[in-house]
């Protein structure tokens, strides 16, 4: 009896290691792409033009993809060992889920679109809904299948601006479209950056109707409250701004070829460089096996105030850049 104890312990601490190695593999972030080099790639196999607009779509298309495509599939949806227990590499794909959808919705309405009355794109129009349902939806119809969905009408309507007698079919460099897109990212960024600030804990002052004295709100609020991210939340967040500031890189170097003329016109391009870089700090290598969660100028790090820092410095470029698109 004892003999087949111990091989039923065996085989689960066998199990317990094949599953931790399984996870940790699967807890691999993507690696960054180059999307002028990934935009030629596309176009040189479908025989298609590089035209304004491909780039931006055509990364679009290959971030979603990665969602869908890198080590262990899509994750946040499993209801088995191990990714059921996973939870750094969901928030990762959240993350670059939420940047996805703001994008796809500017595309529908506004990059795709020479005016307010103008008609949306077709493609367009079915692809950006099939990005709004639940990550964690896994019956049918599931989350993975209906993000496919988007992305192949993604697809057509990247072949479709790339053909020249698709008149209907356009993506439109202009500095109005750029910044309506631009303010979405602000308020992820913003919203980031106060969710890894509150790792330790603040208080913080109700500003909510600060500007007007006349300013009003549905119900009452405190006027200080005590503002801190859940323990066992710390790494959740984390990692949701590593995955949407992943995805966000992306885009604005895609950004930076499609628009170039508006950019340089605006002499704004310099602006969505420095953007990049502070994006990209916030991709370096994390050494420690756990994020750790130190106080203020405590003897430990804190990984999260360490992001938000550069979180806030994008945003805060961000929102000079859009208000340079804005003069005339």
């Amino acid at each position: 009896m004892s003999q087949h104890k111990g091989k039923i312990a065996g085989t689960i601490v066998l199990l317990l290691i094949i599953f931790y190695a399984i996870a940790v593999y699967w807890s691999t972030e993507p690696a960054r792409f180059d999307v002028v080099a990934n935009a030629k790639e596309q176009a040189q196999l479908r025989n298609e033009k590089i035209v304004t607009g491909y780039t931006t779509t055509a990364t679009l298309i290959e971030v979603a993809s990665t969602i869908l495509n890198k080590p262990g599939g899509y994750l946040s949806n499993d209801v088995i060992p191990p990714s059921i227990i996973m939870d750094d590499m969901p928030a990762w794909e959240y993350g670059a889920l939420e940047m996805t959808r703001d994008l796809a919705l500017s595309m529908r309405k506004d990059f795709s679109r020479s005016q307010s009355q103008s008609t949306e794109h077709e493609a367009l129009k079915k692809a950006q809904p099939q990005f709004n349902i639940s990550s964690e939806a896994w019956a049918w119809p599931s989350a993975e299948g209906e993000y496919q969905k988007g992305i192949d009408y993604l697809v057509v309507y990247r072949t479709q601006i790339a053909n020249q007698h698709e008149r209907d079919s356009q993506f439109y460099a202009r500095a109005d479209n750029l910044r309506s897109w631009l303010k979405e990212a602000e308020k992820r960024l913003g919203s980031l950056s106060q969710r890894l600030s509150a790792s330790v804990g603040q208080e913080k002052v109700n500003t909510d109707l600060a500007g007007n004295s006349s300013n009003k709100q549905a119900t009452l609020a405190p006027l200080q409250q005590q503002v801190r991210t859940p323990w066992l939340k710390i790494d959740d967040v984390f990692y949701e701004s590593r995955g949407a500031t992943w995805a966000l890189l992306h885009f604005l170097q895609a950004v930076e070829y499609d628009f170039a003329d508006v950019l340089e016109k605006k002499n704004a391009r310099v602006s969505v460089q420095q953007i990049i870089r502070e994006l990209e700090a916030t991709q370096e290598t994390v050494w420690s096996p756990i994020i750790l969660n130190g106080n203020g100028f405590g003897y430990v790090a804190n990984h999260s105030l360490v992001m938000a820092n550069y979180i806030s410095r994008a945003n805060a470029a961000l929102i000079e850049l859009s208000e340079l698109l804005a003069q005339g």
